[in-house]
C-alpha cells in the first residue's frame, strides 16, 4: 500500500496550498498540489533503477498561478475548446470567458487549474473537492466535483473524476500531466515511441475547433495503431505543429488501453487507460516555459495525453453528449501505468 505525505508547500489568495506525497514500494512517487490538483512530480525508475522525474513542471506555486500551459493541472468545466465562447442548452445562449484566440479553452481565464480544492486523505487515496459556483466562467448550475488519486503497488495512478449539478450543464473533465519519459529537461521526445488504439481522429481548422465528425486514420499521418518513432513523422501532422489533436475511441467502459508510450534509452513505458470517449494527444509544439531547476522547456520537450469527451461537443449534436442534469453523476477513471519496456 503506497503512503501519503503531507507538506506545506505555499499559499494562494489567503488559502494554504499542501503538496502530497504519494510513494509505493517500488521507488515510484508522486506528488500533488491541492491548488488545482496539479501533479507537480512523477518520480519513476529507468531500467537501471535510477529515478528520475518524467512530468513537466514548475519549482514554484507562483508559477502554477499564472497563465501557462497548464502542468499537471485538473481541467474543468470544459476541457479542450469551446467554439467563440458559445453554446446553446435548452434554448437558452450561454457565452463563456474567451482566452484561446476566438475560444474558450480549458475552462476560462480561472478554471479548475487556478483554484484551491479542499483536499482529504484515506489511507492510500488522496481526495479532492471543489465547489464551481453557478454561472462561474459563464457555465450554468453549481458543480461539485471529486476528483481521487491513488498509486497502486502496480505503479499505477488511478484518478477517478465524479460530479454534480443543481442546473443542466456542461462539463468536459481531464488531467493535463506532460511527460516525457526520458526525463523532465532533458530534451525533445522525439525518440519515444507511441502507440494509440484510435481508428478515427477529429480535424480542426486554423483554431483547433472540429471541422465535422471523426475521421478514419487509415492512410494518414494520424494513424498511430502501429507503435511509431515520433521523429519519423511529426514534420509530416497537417498543420506543421505536430500533434494536437483528439482521438476517438469505438468502445467505452473500464479497462481500456488507449494509449502506450515508451523511450529506448531509459526503458521507460507509460500506457494510458481511461473510460473516456476521446484523447487530446499533444506533443507540446507550442512549449515555452521556464522548466525546474533552472531549465527551460521548448518545443516537443514533452507530450500530454488528455482523456475526455470531444473538443465543442455542446456545438455538435453528433459528438457523444456532455451534458449533465440534476440527479445525474459525472463519472470517469482514467489511469496512467509505469513500467519498462
Amino acid at each position: 500500500m503506497s503512503s501519503i505525505l503531507k507538506e506545506e508547500y505555499g499559499e494562494y489568495k489567503g488559502e494554504q496550498v499542501y503538496q502530497y506525497t504519494l510513494q509505493n514500494k517500488n521507488n515510484v512517487k508522486v506528488q500533488i498540489i491541492n491548488l488545482g490538483g496539479i501533479i507537480t512530480n512523477i518520480f519513476v525508475p529507468d531500467k537501471n533503477g535510477k529515478t528520475a522525474d518524467i512530468a513537466l513542471g514548475y519549482d514554484s506555486l507562483e508559477r502554477y498561478t499564472q497563465s501557462g500551459p497548464y502542468f499537471g493541472a485538473i481541467i474543468g468545466r470544459y476541457a479542450n475548446r469551446i467554439a467563440n465562447g458559445k453554446f446553446e442548452l435548452d434554448g437558452k445562449n450561454y457565452t463563456l470567458e474567451v482566452n484561446n484566440g476566438p475560444n474558450a479553452l480549458h475552462g476560462g481565464k480561472f478554471g479548475f487549474d487556478k483554484k484551491v480544492w479542499e483536499a482529504s486523505e484515506d489511507d492510500d487515496i488522496l481526495a479532492l473537492k471543489y465547489v464551481s459556483a453557478e454561472m462561474e466562467e459563464g457555465y450554468p448550475g453549481e458543480v461539485t466535483v471529486v476528483v481521487t488519486y491513488m498509486l497502486t503497488e502496480d505503479n499505477e495512478l488511478v484518478i477517478h473524476y465524479t460530479a454534480n449539478t443543481t442546473k443542466k450543464t456542461v462539463i468536459n473533465l481531464t488531467n493535463h500531466a506532460y511527460f516525457n519519459l526520458a526525463g523532465q529537461g532533458t530534451g525533445d521526445i522525439l525518440k519515444h515511441t507511441v502507440e494509440l488504439n484510435a481508428d478515427r481522429y477529429l480535424p480542426v481548422n486554423d483554431v483547433s475547433i472540429p471541422t465535422g465528425d471523426p475521421e478514419t486514420v487509415e492512410g494518414t499521418k494520424m494513424d498511430l495503431r502501429t507503435p511509431i518513432k515520433l521523429e519519423t513523422v511529426i514534420n509530416d501532422v497537417p498543420g506543421n505543429v505536430g500533434y494536437d489533436h483528439c482521438y476517438c475511441f469505438n468502445d467505452a467502459g473500464w479497462k481500456k488501453l488507449r494509449a502506450r508510450v515508451y523511450e529506448e534509452v531509459s526503458g521507460r513505458k507509460l500506457e494510458v487507460y481511461s473510460t473516456e470517449p476521446g484523447m487530446q494527444f499533444y506533443t507540446g509544439f507550442y512549449l515555452d516555459e521556464p522548466g525546474k531547476g533552472g531549465g527551460h522547456y521548448h518545443k516537443y520537450n514533452g507530450f500530454a495525453l488528455e482523456a475526455q469527451h470531444y473538443p465543442d461537443s455542446p456545438n455538435n449534436k453528433n459528438f457523444p453528449s456532455t451534458v449533465l442534469s440534476p440527479g445525474e453523476t459525472y463519472l470517469q477513471t482514467t489511469s496512467y501505468k509505469f513500467g519498462l519496456v
